[in-house]
């Protein structure tokens, strides 16, 4: 199981390099969400056909499928492949472990979650990691950088509404790969209009470094998740989401490795705050069985 653990958290962590390889070309951030959408379409949709398994078709069904596509890949798609292009992939993997943190409020308002001063003292010291990254001067290569960090954690405020949504509401009587695989078609058809009405479609025509990046990464998230999904299963929520440390992790050293990126002590340091923020706002085990 800690084998399984680590090669989602490091294969996950590896798709915020891949993505800014994705986005370094300047193609538009629509046409790579709805391509990303089409990729993980025809991966999910081929390990749902070698199940025995078949897209469902119902009202409820329908009704998952638009609501997980907007808030778990279209607007966070959007805001990543926006994000990416101008702040550093590391700093995108430690932007992308903060969906625990927004997660605890949401649960609040909803009153599915129940205030808890250890947890309202993690979400403190989280937000206090991310300060010290927009810091002036501190750790990104450009001040002006700064200014993206607010879109960038708009990703992962989705995530947690997705994950509240699905909470609450389950998934119309599906497994999750049959549930991700409808919502990325249904994905890809309320994108396809809105992309080429802009201007903003475009048809892969080559296989370079940046378009392997996009499929590549794209195929990963699908292949992952359904593998996150049969760990949760098999080992529980709280050991699965273990993996948010690791792609954090592995993500900068990704970002190291493969774009050369280097980070100063206050990052280090941030990062350090931030993990321990998100380990003391996760719900404790009993309470996720």
């Amino acid at each position: 199981m800690v084998g399984v653990l680590l090669t989602i958290g490091i294969g996950w962590g590896s798709t915020q390099a891949l993505g800014k390889i994705a986005a370094s070309t300047g193609y538009p951030p629509l046409g790579m969400v709805f391509w990303q959408l089409v990729v993980c379409t025809v991966v999910l949709g081929a390990m749902t056909v070698v199940r025995g398994k078949g897209l469902v078709v119902t009202p409820r069904a329908v009704q998952f499928y638009v609501v997980v596509a907007v808030l778990g890949t279209i607007v966070p798609g959007l805001t990543f492949y926006i994000s990416v292009a101008r702040l550093p992939a590391g700093i995108m993997s430690i932007i992308i472990s903060t969906v625990p943190m927004m997660a605890f409020p949401i649960g609040l308002l909803l009153g599915a979650e129940h205030f808890s001063w250890r947890r309202l003292f993690g979400l403190a010291l989280g937000l206090t990691g991310v300060l010290i990254i927009a810091l002036p001067d501190a750790s990104l290569p450009d001040p002006a950088m700064a200014a993206f960090l607010p879109l960038a954690l708009i990703g992962p405020l989705f995530y947690a509404l997705e994950g509240s949504y699905v909470a609450k509401v389950g998934t119309a009587g599906m497994d999750a790969v049959q549930a991700m695989f409808g919502a990325s078609l249904v994905g890809a058809i309320i994108i396809a209009p809105v992309m080429w009405a802009m201007g903003q479609g475009f048809l892969i025509s080559q296989l370079g470094a940046p378009e392997l990046a996009l499929i590549g990464s794209s195929a990963l998230h699908a292949v992952l998740y359904a593998a996150f999904v049969w760990l949760a299963a098999r080992a529980g929520a709280v050991f699965a989401t273990q993996t948010g440390y690791i792609v954090t992790a592995s993500g900068m050293i990704w970002a190291a490795l493969i774009l050369g990126e280097r980070f100063s002590p206050l990052v280090i340091l941030a990062v350090v705050i931030l993990l321990g923020g998100i380990a003391l706002v996760q719900p404790k085990a009993a309470r996720t069985e």
